[in-house]
């Protein structure tokens, strides 16, 4: 990739050594969510809190961590959890208006903030984890199945 907000937040998961904590309002890149899965395959523990509205996204990639091992949550206490961050090592925090999706690297004018700040990271780490006291284990909604035809009638 070219060095941009994609790339950035890829090579952050992949210079990780420790742990990344993620926030996201919505996850569909699937080089994002391969770099957080190759981070947990070298044993970085790595966590997942997003938006509720991902339980139904077509593209979300939720399923992808969550069959991957990684600990998948959902934020269903706010009418939207909007947040964008990303945690890793206990001192690094991504966080900006990128939502880690396709269309927003390809399409939308984005920021990524990357801070290198053990201090501030903290403070992320604990409102991180206050939003995991009300999230609830990630399960896939069932989507109503249409229908092309109308029933027969016996």
């Amino acid at each position: 990739f070219p060095y941009t907000t994609l790339f950035r937040s890829v090579n952050a998961l992949d210079q990780a050594t420790n742990s990344v904590l993620v926030q996201a309002y919505s996850f569909t890149s699937a080089p994002i969510a391969k770099a957080l899965v190759d981070a947990h395959r070298r044993g970085i523990k790595a966590q997942v809190i997003l938006d509720h509205s991902q339980r139904t996204e077509k593209y979300s990639e939720a399923d992808f961590l969550q069959h991957s091992g990684i600990p998948t949550l959902i934020d269903a206490q706010h009418a939207i959890a909007h947040n964008k961050v990303m945690i890793i090592d206990d001192c690094i925090v991504l966080t900006g208006s990128f939502n880690f999706t396709k269309a927003a690297e390809e399409h939308n004018a984005e920021n990524l903030l990357v801070i290198n700040d053990p201090i501030l990271a903290k403070q992320y780490i604990e409102n991180w984890h206050a939003h995991e006291q009300h999230s609830e284990p990630y399960e896939r909604a069932e989507r109503p199945v249409e229908r092309t035809s109308r029933p027969k009638r016996e």
